[in-house]
C-alpha cells in the first residue's frame, strides 16, 4: 500500500480510536430467515469482505444497495469509516438507513486505487465497526489484499460497486468478497397499505461456502433492519467465536 497523504492523514485521524476496543461477534445476522438459513456462517461474517452491486445502472438501484452497506453498519458497534469515491449530490443520507453522522467518518479517495487504500487503512486499525467504500472498477490483486485485511480482525469491508455496467461489471464475474449482492427493487405487494416499506429484490451471486439465492425483503427501516417481504422479522442470533466472551448482540 502506498503512503500518500491521503493515507498519513487517515492514520493520524484514527490515532485516537482504541484499537480492538470493540465487542465483537463472529457473524451479523439479518433476522431475516429466507437470509439467514441460506448464508453459510448465519450471517455476514465480520472478518470478510462483503460486495454490493446495483442491479441496474440506475440511479435508484445504486441509492438501493448503498442503503443496504449503510444499514450493514448501522447495526454494528462503533465508528464507521466511509470512503466515498467523489462528490455526489444524489448520494442517499446512510442516516435514513440507521447510520447516523455521529458514527460516520467520512473522507473521500482521488480515484478507486486511493478508496482502496484508504479501506486498507481503516481495515488495519482494527477500532471501527465497519469500513465501507465506493468503488467503479477493482482488480483481483486489490479485492485480495482488502480481503486479507478483513481477515486479521473483525471489522467488515463493505465495498460499493458504483456506476454498474454490464462491460465494467458482468454477471458472472468471480469476487474475492464472502458474499456478493445485488440490490433492486421488487414490485409491490397487491393491495399493499400506503407507507408500507419499498421491496428490495436481494440476489445473492456468490458467498464462500454456500449456494447463491435470491430473495424479496422489506428495506431497511431507520435502525438498519430488513425485514421478510411478508410478516415480522426474527430476532436475530448472533454466532459469537469462541474467544469472544464479550460479544453482545451487535444488532
Amino acid at each position: 500500500m502506498r503512503n500518500t497523504a491521503a493515507t498519513a492523514a487517515l492514520r493520524e485521524r484514527l490515532r485516537p480510536l482504541r484499537a480492538d476496543g470493540l465487542p465483537r461477534c463472529a457473524a451479523l445476522p439479518f433476522g431475516v430467515p429466507a437470509l439467514d438459513e441460506r448464508l453459510a456462517d448465519g450471517g455476514l461474517r465480520l472478518d470478510a469482505l462483503h460486495e454490493a452491486v446495483p442491479a441496474t445502472a440506475s440511479l435508484a438501484d445504486e441509492r438501493r444497495a448503498t442503503l443496504f452497506l449503510a444499514g450493514v453498519g448501522a447495526r454494528l458497534w462503533g465508528p464507521v469509516l466511509w470512503v466515498a469515491r467523489g462528490g455526489d449530490l444524489f448520494a442517499p443520507d446512510p442516516s435514513l438507513a440507521g447510520l447516523s453522522p455521529d458514527r460516520l467518518i467520512r473522507v473521500e479517495g482521488g480515484g478507486d486505487a486511493e478508496v482502496l487504500a484508504l479501506m486498507e487503512v481503516g481495515l488495519l486499525h482494527r477500532g471501527l465497526g465497519a469500513v465501507v467504500g465506493e468503488v467503479r472498477r477493482m482488480g483481483a490483486a486489490a479485492a485480495r489484499r482488502l480481503r486479507l485485511a478483513a481477515e486479521g480482525g473483525r471489522t467488515p469491508a463493505l465495498l460499493l460497486r458504483r456506476g454498474r455496467t454490464e462491460a465494467a461489471d458482468p454477471p458472472a464475474a468471480s469476487s474475492a468478497a464472502a458474499t456478493r449482492w445485488r440490490v433492486g427493487v421488487a414490485p409491490a405487494r397487491r393491495g399493499a397499505p400506503a407507507g408500507e416499506r419499498e421491496r428490495w429484490a436481494l440476489r445473492l451471486d456468490q458467498q464462500q461456502g454456500g449456494e447463491p439465492f435470491a430473495a424479496p425483503v422489506a428495506a431497511c427501516d431507520g435502525t438498519g433492519r430488513l425485514a421478510p417481504a411478508h410478516g415480522p422479522a426474527r430476532p436475530p442470533v448472533i454466532r459469537s467465536a469462541a474467544t469472544d466472551e464479550d460479544a453482545r448482540d451487535a444488532a
